[in-house]
């Protein structure tokens, strides 16, 4: 990989920099500023399955962005993947969840409120469908490497316990336009009698991310941010 260079004239007064997992693509790339846009970079969902490889490729991009920059990781704890992640010669801006849920409902207070009434739901995003991450996805591509036995087994060792499935888009629109897909999911996931919820979030805590990086960072507890020199701890995610 190339490094990235960041110019450092844009609106804001010092370089910025955006490195999130793919499924942020489609709120961030309608949301951040054109100049910003461009210089995002967004990393394979399938890191999360290996939270080890997670923190040493979010390592490797951090060493190539050039200059020090006031960078936001759109990750959360994320199954410890950022543990021990050195910010460098960059300021490192994190978002105090424990994984994305809470960005695409808005806020930590509205995941809070999803997980009391439905603590067993599995959930659905437009940036997760655009990357192959969900059940069936996961279940086709078991069944080609094992077989459709030792897939289903696998499959159903990590969903049984799971009783609805939530699609969380942002709009009417988003909504319309991801069903078809989102259905196929909820059909697949009858089979552990799965109900099907759709839920429009806000992009109110994705709005807080990006003003993160445009102004100095401020005192706001949903946010960690690691000085130049540092690394991220997990008890930096407890509150």
């Amino acid at each position: 990989m190339s490094p990235v260079h960041m110019n450092a004239r844009t609106p804001y007064d010092s370089p910025v920099a955006v490195v999130a997992c793919r499924v942020m693509l489609p709120a961030l790339t309608r949301l951040l500023p054109a100049p910003l846009r461009s210089r995002a970079v967004f990393m394979d969902y399938g890191l999360h399955r290996t939270p080890g490889q997670m923190r040493q490729r979010l390592q490797a991009v951090l060493a190539q962005i050039r200059p020090a920059s006031r960078l936001l990781l759109g990750y959360g704890r994320c199954g410890n993947g950022l543990d021990g992640l050195r910010a460098g010669r960059h300021t490192l801006i994190v978002p105090r969840v424990d994984d994305c849920i809470a960005v695409l409902l808005g806020s930590r207070r509205a995941y809070r409120k999803q997980f009391a009434a439905e603590p067993g739901t599995y959930y659905l995003s437009t940036g997760w469908l655009e990357a192959g991450a969900h059940p069936l996805q996961e279940y086709r591509e078991y069944a080609g490497t094992y077989g459709q036995a030792e897939a289903d087994w696998i499959m159903d060792a990590q969903y049984r316990h799971y009783r609805r499935l939530a699609f969380i888009a942002h709009s009417r629109e988003e909504l319309e336009r991801y069903r078809p897909q989102a259905l196929a999911v909820a059909r697949y996931c009858r089979r552990w009698h799965m109900r099907y919820d759709e839920i429009i979030g806000s992009e109110r805590f994705f709005r807080r991310m990006i003003a993160m990086i445009a102004n100095p960072p401020g005192d706001d507890d949903a946010f960690i941010v690691v000085p130049p020199g540092g690394h991220i701890r997990q008890a930096h995610f407890e509150t």
